[in-house]
Order: C-alpha cells, then structure tokens, then sequence
C-alpha cells in the first residue's frame, strides 16, 4: 500500500494516527498542499479530486476520504475495533464520529482556510478551481469550535471516551480536530473545560497520536 499524506493538514493525520493503532505502516508520500502538489497533474493522476489522504493497494485499487480508508483498514485488520464491535455499537460510534467532523472539524476548517492568506482563492479544498476566501467565515468557525468544545465536555462528563468506554475513530478525529483548531486555525480549547482536558491529556498520550 501507499499513502499520500501532508503532515499539515487534519485529515491525512487521523489515517496515520487509524493505522498506528493497528500496528500498521506503509509506503508513505508527502505532499505540499500549501504549494499546490497535490493539484499537479501527477497527482491527479491518480485521484482527480486532488484531496489528501489518498490510499493507493498493492493491486492499483484508490481509495480516497478519510473514513473510507479507516473502513478499508478496519475491515482488513479488525483488532483492536476503532469503528465499532455490534450493530448498535457501530451505528452509535458512526454517529459520534459524524459529529466529530461536523461540529468541529468543519468549523477549524473555515477558521483555517479563509484565513490563510496562501488559501485566499483556494477557500475549498481540492481541484475545485478558483473559490476566493470569505473572511466572514472565520469567525462562523471559531464560533462552531466553542459550542463543540464546550458539548464535548459535557459529553465527557460521564464516559471515558467520545463514543463511550473504548477508543474509537471518533477520537481520532476529535483529537486531530482539536490540534488543528488549536493550531492552524487559532481557536484553542478554553482552560476551564476540565473534563474535556483530562480526556486531551489522556488521548494526546498515546503512542499512536504521535503519528
């Protein structure tokens, strides 16, 4: 297998962070998206969406989306479970995962892309074209980042993890959104959040976050 990869971004990070749980690793290419490489015509070549992560098999197969890539892995390689044991757990870490993306990860994304002045035509992410910035979407973001932190803590009030007592993709993701938002797209988790903090701590230990 081979990964196409960029250290900067959130996306390609919850795949190496999915594949260091299970103990996996693979031919790996990095990828520049702040200069453009991954809309040169080598590489959509082999994904013409132009997104990261994208995973090439050995018999030529591509597999691009995030989740789509953890599902191959997880499917492939089952222990530890990330995505889920039974039907109603699965659906359950689904959901969870999907509000992961949605109420966190999209809004570090507007915070981040329509603020950087590197994006400032590039407001959408792959071979779209020309879609200029929206300034006004910065702040649209930040304000998403602090309802999502300030849910996540209530939520972590009483389970372990996101999903509930194991650690899932839903992590994963919120951990790679929370990095994110505190990096890239300065809007960090406020202090006073406690719970959420000892769940950062616990997750941001683990060998695999590292990735």
């Amino acid at each position: 297998m081979k990964l196409y990869d960029s250290k900067m971004a959130p996306n390609p990070r919850r795949v190496r962070i999915f594949m260091a749980e299970k103990g996996i690793d693979c031919e790996n290419e990095q990828l520049d998206i702040v200069k453009g490489e991954n809309l040169r015509e080598e590489f959509l070549a082999i994904n013409p969406r132009g997104m990261l992560p994208t995973l090439v098999l050995d018999d030529g197969t591509v597999i691009d989306e995030t989740v789509a890539i953890c599902r191959y892995i997880e499917e492939t390689n089952p222990e530890p479970a990330l995505m889920g044991t039974d039907a109603v757990n699965k659906a359950h870490v689904e959901a969870r995962q999907r509000h992961m993306e949605w109420d966190g990860l999209l809004g570090a994304m507007d915070a981040f892309r329509n603020a950087f002045p590197g994006f400032k035509e590039r407001g959408l992410g792959g071979s779209v074209g020309t879609v200029n910035a929206i300034p006004e979407l910065v702040d649209r973001g930040k304000a998403s980042l602090n309802r999502f932190y300030n849910n996540l803590d209530a939520a972590l009030a009483s389970q372990k993890y996101i999903a509930g007592d194991d650690f899932t993709i839903a992590d994963i993701t919120a951990l790679c959104t929370i990095d994110f938002a505190s990096g890239a797209a300065r809007a960090p988790m406020p202090e006073n959040l406690s719970n959420l903090k000892r769940w950062y701590q616990e997750v941001s230990d683990r060998p695999s976050a590292k990735a």
